[in-house]
């Protein structure tokens, strides 16, 4: 490459490799089209290191490409985390159970919507099914969400989180 370009340096040489390295790296990630376009039912995600090959991530889809199953391994290679998820008819998830590495649940979320499809309360469950906490967000007119109130399994509000925005304005003049 030196011979060929010798106007680029070594930080130039580095640029150019980390940004082809990222295209390629968007290039072969897959997105939902195409996890139902090319009827993909798993990927699993390794990392080979000092000759060792282990398993990241295994995600499992459903036939309509949702997301049914994640899990998440340990640099050992052994199960860290499972998580499963169940969705509604608008394909909102409704239900997501984290299960640790024995199948054993460790919290459950069920999500509600509302009719514009806007989340509107999470709830947390405990490996009991006993409720720990709740999230109840709020939304403008224009569906962007306000807040997000946080309640204890007594229903004492706990926290309170703003989300403000701030927007760009373009004067067009014909």
């Amino acid at each position: 490459m030196p011979e060929q370009l010798p106007f680029i340096n070594n930080k130039m040489r580095s640029i150019l490799f980390i940004t082809l390295l990222f295209l390629t790296t968007q290039l072969v990630a897959q997105g939902k089209k195409d996890i139902k376009k090319y009827d993909i039912k798993t990927v699993l995600v390794t990392k080979t290191e000092d000759g060792k090959t282990l398993p990241e991530e295994k995600s499992v889809y459903d036939k309509n490409g949702k997301l049914i199953e994640l899990v998440n391994y340990n640099k050992d290679g052994e199960i860290k985390t499972i998580h499963r998820y169940k969705y509604n008819k608008d394909g909102d998830i409704i239900e997501e159970d984290e299960l640790d590495a024995f199948m054993k649940l460790k919290e459950r979320r069920i999500n509600k919507y509302n009719a514009l499809g806007e989340k509107v309360e999470e709830a947390f469950y405990d490996e009991n099914l006993k409720l720990t906490k709740r999230h109840l967000y709020t939304y403008d007119k224009k569906g962007l969400k306000v807040d997000r109130k946080s309640y204890d399994a007594a229903g004492v509000l706990k926290s309170v989180k703003k989300y403000t925005y701030t927007f760009w304005f373009i004067s067009v003049t014909y």
